[in-house]
């Protein structure tokens, strides 16, 4: 939650925004579900943020606010807080194995310095001793100090043992956490947060190794049309069907993400544009050639098409330029009729 956000939520001005939350909600005919709630508060509370600006994008393109919609929003812009929790948390245990271990070191070096001061003063004793009772009272005492030291030994091997298996599980955790943080909750694609920092990593990537890159952005045809038809939950099932077959395809080093509601991209290091068509083109063949069938009635709903659009990118490109070439493809495949991919490269060579 951000600090303007917060602050609201604090003050006399809370009732309001929360009144507003749901005043929008019913304007744009989206359940008050917690989770949209939550959205419309962040949205409305800081309409200039990320979050307030792909609300107003969402808003303004007709995208109906399914289940799955409000999740990929969610996972995107709001893990946040739960992250900085998690993080948190786990500081606070490893904070406490640190505290047990550096206890356990400390006792063990005050038993080694004792051990040190007992052999110190059995030197001195057998230089003096002459009596097997004065030479059996000094191995007594050596044989005492010598237990103590492997027993104080032997925990703090223990405590270093078990503080390095805990440290391990907090090491997993957080990486886990890491993923569900890029992760679209819906797809178990990569989240558009994911998709940026990707996107960035392998434009710079690219300069350095001197190769090739290609971005595609795919999106389901007439998907508002399909979700008020049969509903939001057999939509969601659709974008799932969709982002099965753009995951198979797109195995590492591909990286493919669920970029907007119905939309994907898809980033191909290495690869020239006429590799990515094809890729493209089975794709979009593979998802138009399978009849759906309503998981609740089992009712046919059709073959489902998408349309995509490619750029290869040009050294020294942004990645937002990038993408931008790749939209005016993806758009060019819409005006075209849909259920196509378009080359931006050929675009540009007939422009």
């Amino acid at each position: 939650m951000t600090g303007q956000v917060q602050t609201t939520l604090r003050s006399p001005e809370a009732f309001s925004l929360a009144r507003r939350a749901v005043e929008e909600m019913e304007a744009a005919h989206v359940w008050p579900t917690p989770l949209n709630f939550e959205l419309w508060v962040h949205y409305l509370g800081e309409p200039e943020g990320p979050l307030g600006q792909e609300m107003r994008r969402l808003l303004a393109d007709g995208t109906v606010f399914s289940e799955g919609t409000s999740e990929m929003l969610a996972a995107e812009y709001l893990p946040r807080g739960r992250l900085s929790e998690e993080i948190r948390d786990a500081g606070a245990v490893l904070n406490r194995e640190l505290s047990t271990v550096s206890e356990a070191i400390a006792k063990a070096q005050q038993s080694q310095a004792a051990y040190g001061q007992t052999l110190a003063g059995a030197s001195a004793h057998l230089e003096t001793a002459s009596e097997p009772t004065a030479l059996l009272g000094v191995v007594s005492k050596l044989t005492k100090a010598t237990t103590q030291v492997q027993a104080e030994n032997a925990t703090l091997e223990r405590r270093l043992e078990s503080s390095t298996k805990e440290v391990a599980r907090l090491r997993e955790h957080l990486e886990q956490v890491r993923r569900d943080a890029m992760t679209d909750a819906l797809t178990n694609l990569a989240n558009r947060k994911a998709f940026d920092e990707e996107l960035l990593r392998a434009c710079d990537e690219a300069d350095k190794k001197r190769q090739p890159m290609t971005l595609a952005v795919l999106d389901i045809d007439h998907f508002k049309r399909f979700n008020d038809t049969w509903g939001h939950q057999t939509g969601d099932q659709v974008l799932r069907y969709v982002a099965s077959v753009i995951g198979r395809v797109s195995k590492a080093p591909r990286v493919a993400a669920r970029y907007g509601g119905e939309e994907f991209a898809v980033i191909f290091p290495g690869e020239s544009a006429a590799v990515v068509e094809a890729a493209l083109n089975s794709i979009r063949v593979e998802i138009g050639a399978r009849a759906l069938r309503r998981r609740s009635t089992n009712d046919e709903l059709g073959a489902v098409t998408i349309s995509a659009g490619l750029a290869q990118r040009q050294p020294g490109e942004s990645g937002a330029d990038l993408l931008g070439r790749a939209d005016e493809a993806l758009y060019a495949s819409k005006r075209a009729g849909r259920n196509k991919v378009t080359n931006g490269e050929r675009l540009a060579e007939a422009a």
